[in-house]
């Protein structure tokens, strides 16, 4: 049964238990102090004995007394809100650390079946919601119950039975906060959700603003944010609304309470009974009364902000909880050597279980071996290149590096022998030179521009107005598709790995410079183990084995002549390209 989210939380701020019990420590001062004050105003208050008749001497004692009790509460004040803040950021500051480390353990279909926009909501916008609502949790928490107590016990020494009249009319403010509390609890948490799916859409669409305008999409996209908006309208103001009720509803309690100390003290000290009370014991009784009652208002005040953050909370927790990639066995290995093979024995795989993809997969790549897949969209051509990296496991079936299942390879080694060039570009915002050096930051200078020269992007980079050191927007926004293309292949190069993917790594580069890329492809390629899947089969003709796919099955496999000698399905796909020549 997992914990609930306050136990959750209390977890996270065990370590600096320290802070806490000093922050206990100086609300018990504090507050002392605080109540100390109004017996002090009793006593100068009581010092008018009658018209004309002060004694001054005795009220300077109280009102000099007054101060220094005044000054020392507010410097323990300060330093139970500096422990409160340590407590509350530096747990604040492990939760975001865990939501962080948690995103890079989780699986690709995690990733792949969420929005993005949601999940840095999550990372991001629910972690400061949790810091603002724990802060003035805690802080409500020390200072309210050291009050009541307090005050509790200020009180039971001037009249008990005032005091038994105010702790009679108590719970019925508890009863309506909690009443309160209960019925907001689920608006937040729809108020939440509706946040993180507004970032979701946000992010989609300033990632794919050119897409959006291309297909005149604006106006359908600002209906679904005006309808997104409306939902999280209407959850907030709904959330709102019911959180409200509870500050003026336990401040009229409230209210009733101060009301009954005035009345009944002022009988008491009108007429003696049931017990005898002076002017100045009234003065204090009224002011611990609503010192009393202050808790409660302060806490139905943070009411939305506490909710809202147990909403946060129970979103962040549901991240954490999610299931982790496998963990690797305990006797993983490190891959060791310079030449590699790499071989499919039976292996059958599928993104969801009712949708059968790959089937009984057979594939023998040699140390070396430069191996093509082609085939139609869908066919599970980067599904290989995805299992291979172990981005996804198998569902059956093992995939062998030099006759060992990667599954008994640490996935970090694993990775390291690849070399990966997308079709799909990922540059970070920074320099040019520290984005090409990704994969090796100590890098020197002379290896990154032999790297880039390499990929054909050194005339470009020079041309630009900082060379190398010119900043990058994120994901290379002032740069064309191809000189995206160039630096991505160019942090490959620089990296120099053991084996290569390359998947449609040239799509978006013009027939020139692919040509010339090609060239310093298969220079790159020469004794490594190499996967190269493309459309374009003119780029794939110089490979040792192709291996042709449709519906999730290698339906063909051979060298280029050999395929087109057999006038099967790569001939008839290869003459549909070159029909027009």
């Amino acid at each position: 049964m997992k914990r609930t989210v306050i136990g959750r939380i209390a977890g996270y701020m065990k370590p600096y238990l320290g802070y806490l019990v000093g922050a206990l420590l100086c609300a018990i001062i504090y507050i002392s102090l605080s109540l100390y004050a109004p017996i002090l105003i009793g006593h100068a208050v009581d010092q008018v004995i009658e018209p004309g008749k002060v004694d001054f001497a005795r009220m300077r004692q109280i009102l000099l007394l007054l101060a220094v009790t005044v000054v020392t509460s507010a410097v323990f004040q300060w330093i139970m809100t500096y422990c409160t803040n340590q407590a509350t950021y530096r747990t604040v500051r492990d939760l975001r650390i865990k939501a962080y480390e948690k995103v890079n353990r989780l699986p690709l279909k995690y990733i792949d079946g969420h929005a993005h926009g949601d999940l840095v909501s999550r990372v991001v916008n629910d972690v400061d919601q949790v810091s603002d609502g724990l802060l003035q949790g805690i802080t409500q928490l020390f200072t309210g119950v050291v009050t009541i107590v307090g005050t509790l016990l200020f009180m039971l020494t001037i009249s008990p039975v005032i005091t038994l009249v105010v702790v009679c009319i108590t719970p019925l403010s508890l009863f309506v906060a909690a009443f309160i509390a209960k019925i907001s609890r689920r608006r937040f948490f729809d108020q939440q959700a509706c946040q993180g799916e507004l970032s979701g859409l946000i992010e989609e669409m300033v990632s794919g603003i050119k897409t959006v305008r291309a297909f005149h999409y604006e106006n359908r996209a600002e209906n679904t944010f005006d309808e997104i908006n409306a939902r999280l309208y209407e959850a907030g103001e709904k959330a709102q609304f019911n959180s409200s009720l509870s500050n003026p509803s336990t401040r009229f309690v409230n209210g009733i309470v101060y009301t009954s100390v005035a009345v009944i003290g002022a009988i008491c000290a009108i007429t003696g009974a049931p017990t005898q009370l002076s002017v100045g014991q009234i003065t204090s009784f009224l002011a611990y009364a609503n010192q009393y009652t202050k808790p409660f208002n302060e806490v139905t005040a943070v009411l939305t902000q506490i909710q809202t953050a147990f909403a946060s909370a129970r979103r962040l927790f549901e991240v954490l909880d999610e299931e982790e990639e496998p963990a690797e066995p305990e006797n993983a290995q490190q891959v060791q050597g310079s030449d590699y093979s790499v071989t499919f024995h039976d292996v059958s795989f599928s993104y969801r279980p009712n949708t059968k993809l790959l089937q009984e997969i057979d594939i023998n790549a040699h140390a070396g071996q430069r191996i093509a897949i082609v085939g139609p969209t869908g066919c599970g051509k980067t599904t290989i290149i995805n299992l291979i990296m172990r981005f996804y496991d198998v569902d059956s079936g093992s995939i062998r590096i030099n006759d060992t299942d990667i599954r008994q390879i640490t996935r970090s080694s694993l990775r390291s022998l690849f070399g990966m060039v997308l079709q799909d570009t990922w540059l970070f915002s920074g320099t040019i030179r520290e984005n090409i050096a990704y994969g090796k930051p100590d890098a020197t200078m002379e290896e990154v521009a032999a790297a880039a020269k390499a990929a054909l992007a050194h005339s470009f980079i020079t041309r630009l107005p900082n060379g190398y050191d010119t900043m990058i927007s994120e994901d290379g926004g002032n740069l064309s598709q191809g000189q995206r293309q160039l630096l991505c292949i160019a942090r490959v190069m620089l990296v120099d790995p053991p084996m290569l993917i390359l998947d449609e790594a040239t799509s978006s580069i013009d027939t020139r410079t692919e040509l010339l890329v090609q060239k310093a492809f298969q220079r790159m390629m020469e004794g490594r183990t190499s996967f190269v899947v493309a459309h374009r089969l003119s780029t794939i003709q110089g490979a040792d084995s192709i291996l042709v796919m449709n519906a999730g099955k290698i339906i063909e496999q051979g060298t280029h002549e050999e395929l087109l000698a057999k006038k099967g399905f790569y001939a008839d796909l290869y003459n549909s390209q070159f029909a027009a020549s």
